[in-house]
């Protein structure tokens, strides 16, 4: 199924859109073989079934990556074998493969006719890849366990051509099954809407919605599960599944209700979490039925089981209705955003929601301070030219000001609920489609026609094409003036805190009992801001807190060390290096266990240490984090920082402190911190993540 703008995507060899060729099937037959050191190898063969929809090609171009390697290829009669059959069937194909980008290669098998219009192929390609950038292994240091290797993959976003041969770009959806055999003693799960386990280790697959490549994900390993709700369960290794059951159970259903009463059915059957090894280093990503995310979810507390809403919404807006190309990734992200806050209204209510909208303002506002606004990037129709990894061009924009864009259609719209109307109608009209940005804002029009006869997408100053094709900051925001309730008394007690004489009645008096996740944060931004406070004061702030200075939730503890170090405040140093032992060994920065460098000052203390925080052993480390982990935890202020357009998701960026300026929030437009600022662990799994996806 191709995108209703037919859009070619310059990141795929195969046309995108306008491909030649329908894949309408996808099925794998995979044997997952681990080794006793290093990556292991996974051999398979898959078998597309494909309709021609254009005249003039004789041949079928195919995303691949050298990490694939081909070992045979063959045109099977249509209908004449079933799926995971036709080896040794049919007739040979040739092949070669041909360079096409730094992220992947074109494979061309020769088709022994020009197939007409209407014609079915049905293709079958024997590979075997090792680790490729979409298939990764682990050892089992590197797992929770320490008992058994493990292996998974990634697909966003164009990583899934090291996974198997296919079309490798979002606006092909296909429909897919497959069977993977693993050892004996391990489990494999996917992005499925049923699964079954049959004799022999083999377990069998299959999703019945055509989603697209870079949502087909597979995970092997030590696995085991727990029912958390009607129609959700959690999947750990043994030794985090219990803890995994205790923070999740009954929160998933309530989310996903809400999300129904919002945009519609919930499609996809199952709403499952796999909570990933410590060194997944990635914060969470939204693969349908099955989403993987970081066991630093695991607060212990339930402070950190909102940030699943992202993922939940993305059930409706990026799975279900989905961007065609990366260039318009806003489609995915903005409208997720959107969603999310809506659901976290409804739970959470508006103030807690604007807190947290303010914290991703913010966030849109370090980036396009750090890379000038008038950037190409920081438009929400980007150009990715050929050769261009779709990756290094991720960036707060499509979440941020893709929010602001879908917020100020609601605006124009001027009502909750006609809004709320409209987002089920957009599902509804796309599901199971990959589109433009053309195809959802000429629906709106439509939907609303009187807009459209007032003509507001040519208003001056916020016309659509200037939301899309021009860099720059929103041209509308939306009111976040209800996050003042809560930053108000959290602004009041930093201030109390900072101060040379304890007024401790006062600060006795406030309640932070009550206080979520957001709110705490926001007020230890302010007293990391103010820092360093007066002697003593860090000691019984610590006292006082329990909830935050012996927190698990790693948006607190990242703050707390920060704290810790920036007051020098040496008898809890210890926590500071059992958070890195934790955490950095997880990834590289970019995502939610790959703790960012801190801040300089944090590093300038005049006694905080420095090689003895050095993270866990090396064989716990994931590749990913092996050549910067290093200079960061060396004590070099600026190892690290890096290009806030690199290879990463917006999520991993680093955090401004909020300001009582924030446009929005009762004052003038927000400024970035003079020094930088803290990165966000809760923002990097509601993102995307975003890559969290």
């Amino acid at each position: 199924m191709a995108a209703l703008g037919a859009a070619r995507d310059a990141a795929t060899a195969t046309g995108g859109g306008a491909a030649p060729f329908a894949l309408r099937h996808l099925h794998l037959s995979l044997r997952v073989g681990f080794a006793a050191a290093g990556a292991g190898r996974l051999r398979g063969a898959a078998r597309l079934e494909l309709r021609c929809v254009r005249a003039g090609s004789g041949e079928l171009v195919l995303d691949a990556h050298p990490a694939l390697s081909v070992l045979g290829a063959r045109l099977l009669p249509p209908g004449g074998a079933g799926e995971g059959e036709g080896e040794g069937e049919g007739r040979e194909l040739r092949f070669e493969s041909r360079p096409f980008a730094s992220y992947g290669t074109a494979l061309h098998l020769a088709l022994p006719e020009e197939p007409r219009p209407g014609e079915l192929l049905v293709v079958r390609i024997d590979y075997e890849t090792g680790e490729g950038p979409g298939v990764c292994w682990l050892s089992p240091e590197q797992t929770a366990g320490k008992q058994k290797p493990y292996m998974y993959t990634q697909g966003q976003a164009v990583l899934n051509r090291s996974f198997f041969p296919g079309f490798d770009t979002p606006a092909v959806k296909c429909t897919y099954s497959a069977t993977v055999q693993v050892p004996e003693g391990f489990t494999a799960v996917m992005s499925a809407t049923t699964w079954e386990k049959q004799k022999d280790n083999t377990f069998v697959f299959k999703m019945e919605h055509p989603i697209p490549s870079y949502l087909i994900a597979l995970a092997v390993g030590d696995i085991v599960s727990a029912e958390v709700g009607p129609r959700s369960r959690v999947w750990a290794e043994p030794c985090l599944i219990e803890a995994a059951k205790k923070e999740y159970d009954g929160v998933i259903e309530e989310f996903l209700a809400v999300g129904e009463k919002l945009f519609g059915p919930y499609v996809w059957g199952r709403y499952d979490v796999l909570f990933m090894p410590p060194s997944f280093p990635f914060g969470g990503m939204e693969n349908p039925c099955i989403t993987f995310v970081t066991p630093c979810l695991l607060a212990g507390d339930r402070s950190l089981v909102d940030v699943i809403i992202h993922e939940i919404s993305h059930s409706w807006f990026g799975n279900l209705v989905t961007n065609a190309t990366w260039g318009e990734f806003w489609l995915n992200e903005g409208f997720t955003m959107y969603a999310q806050r809506r659901i976290s209204t409804e739970v959470y209510g508006s103030a807690y929601t604007c807190l947290e909208a303010a914290t991703g303002r913010a966030l849109l506002r370090q980036h396009m301070d750090t890379t000038g606004e008038e950037h190409p990037l920081n438009k929400l129709r980007v150009v990715i030219e050929p050769g261009v990894n779709p990756d290094d061009t991720y960036n707060e924009t499509p979440y941020e000001k893709g929010f602001c864009f879908v917020s100020y259609l609601a605006h124009l719209v001027g009502d909750q609920g006609k809004f709320d109307t409209f987002l089920q109608a957009y599902v509804e009209k796309f599901k199971f489609q990959s589109i433009t940005a053309d195809d959802a804002l000429n629906f709106f029009l439509e939907f609303f026609p009187d807009l459209k006869k007032q003509s507001v997408e040519s208003r001056p100053g916020l016309e659509f094409d200037r939301w899309l094709n021009t860099p720059g900051w929103p041209p509308f925001l939306p009111d976040l003036s209800p996050g003042q309730q809560l930053m108000k008394p959290a602004d009041e007690l930093a201030e109390l805190w900072a101060s040379d004489g304890l007024n401790m009645e006062k600060i006795e008096a406030v309640d932070i009992s009550a206080w979520r996740t957001y709110q705490l944060v926001y007020f230890l931004d302010r007293i990391l801001q103010k820092s360093p406070l007066p002697d003593g004061n860090v000691e019984r702030l610590s006292a006082m807190y329990p909830k935050i200075s012996k927190a698990q939730n790693a948006e607190l503890r990242l703050r707390w060390c920060q704290i810790v170090l920036r007051n020098n405040h040496e008898p809890e140093y210890g926590k500071v290096k059992a958070f890195l032992h934790s955490q950095v060994c997880a990834g590289d920065g970019r995502q939610l266990g790959g703790i960012p460098a801190p801040p300089a000052p944090c590093w300038e203390c005049r006694a905080a240490p420095q090689a003895p925080l050095c993270p866990a052993g090396e064989a716990e480390v994931h590749a990913a984090a092996v050549p910067r982990h290093v200079g960061r935890l060396g004590g070099c202020p600026s190892a690290g920082h890096g290009d806030l357009l690199s290879h990463s998701p917006p999520a991993a960026r680093q955090r401004p402190q909020l300001r009582q300026e924030d446009p929005g929030l009762g004052g003038e437009r927000l400024t970035a911190p003079a020094a930088p600022s803290l990165p966000s662990f809760c923002r990097l799994l509601s993102s995307h993540c975003t890559f969290p996806y």
